[in-house]
């Protein structure tokens, strides 16, 4: 199935308003989850949708409160969420770093008890847009053994950084601590792909397995270089859930699991280049530092040298023109979910 963006963003609209979230919320969230889409990052895209709904169903997340300041000191805020929902939490943290890198030059909020906000970028991109480089981090359910361990204490923990620039050329870095986004096995899964690629996973012993279904029951994400992404994803979490005061490794539930609040940690980072430099000078040697990174000889069967967010942002202007294309699998639990409440493809 290939849906344009705005199709795609209305329907998941409807889906999330027929729910019972508030408009405003809604329209977030689904703008949000098609952003990650049309840069291929599928694994946080509207696939999550239907995991969304089942938490908000199930009562997992209060959908109506929007957190509160536990505490504010100069460039510095911790932000209690109080189980809200993640997008709507996020956008708030996002001004709230934005007003103190233009006070202070600097701006950090962590949030504590909040929910799943999709992908990194999304919330990076705003910081950048406003004249400032953006840094986010987030622990996430503990779905990955530490570095020689056979049971999960960490989570994917993933790490973002955006830089302030014309949007048809930033640098854009969102990558997990782990090899790949747990998303992209349960979206295997989804789809009945039986074998995943090397390196992505573990089974239960630990044991490096190319089976989804291994994967999947009782396996684990595999840690990104080993030893190393697990020192990532623990300082991730130190900066995240131990500096905020929230729920850390095994205290955490998770956006499959009912009955219990995902209770994740996120920390927002804003940096005020204009402190350092003119904002055009700062766009000229990100360009000049971009460009001796691609001048770079190409290895043997390659074309060229990509620096971060460069295969995003072509994949989006592709698929702004083409369409999203959306899997089986994927489209059918989408389908079921606005069945419940009668919403159609498009909106008569």
């Amino acid at each position: 199935m290939t849906v344009s963006h705005k199709g795609l963003e209305d329907f998941s609209f409807r889906i999330l308003v027929a729910s019972g979230l508030p408009e405003a919320k809604a329209a977030l969230i689904a703008e949000s989850l098609v952003a990650a889409n049309l840069r291929g990052v599928d694994s946080h895209g509207v696939q999550l949708l239907p995991f969304y709904v089942n938490q908000l169903m199930a009562n997992n997340i209060d959908a109506y409160n929007d957190g509160e300041i536990a505490s504010e000191s100069g460039c510095v805020m911790v932000y209690d969420a109080k189980n809200g929902l993640g997008a709507p939490v996020a956008e708030i943290c996002c001004r709230h770093v934005n007003r103190m890198a233009a006070e202070h030059g600097i701006g950090i909020v962590v949030t504590r008890e909040s929910n799943h906000f999709g992908a990194c970028a999304y919330w990076a991109q705003r910081i950048a847009a406003a004249g400032n480089i953006g840094i986010i981090m987030c622990n996430a359910s503990p779905m990955v053994a530490p570095w020689q361990a056979k049971e999960p204490r960490i989570g994917t923990n993933p790490i973002c950084m955006s830089v302030p620039g014309p949007p048809d050329k930033s640098w854009l870095l969102d990558m997990a601590t782990t090899t790949v986004a747990a998303g992209k096995i349960y979206k295997a899964g989804i789809n009945g792909v039986k074998e995943i690629p090397a390196g992505w996973a573990l089974d239960s012993d630990g044991r490096p397995t190319t089976s989804t279904e291994k994967a999947l029951n009782g396996g684990m994400v595999m840690p990104l270089g080993g030893y190393k992404g697990s020192g990532l994803a623990v300082m991730v979490e130190i900066l995240c859930s131990v500096l905020g005061g929230g729920a850390m490794s095994t205290e955490l539930g998770g956006i499959r699991i009912k009955g219990r609040p995902m209770r994740v940690s996120q920390f927002f980072l804003a940096i005020d280049v204009r402190r350092f430099m003119a904002a055009d000078a700062f766009e000229g040697r990100m360009d000049k530092l971009v460009g001796m990174i691609k001048s770079a000889a190409t290895a043997a069967d390659y074309d060229e040298v990509l620096v971060a967010g460069e295969p995003e942002l072509r994949m989006e202007q592709e698929r702004r023109r083409d369409g999203i294309p959306i899997p089986e699998g994927v489209w059918n639990t989408m389908l079921e979910t606005a069945a419940r409440w009668q919403v159609k493809l498009i909106d008569a």
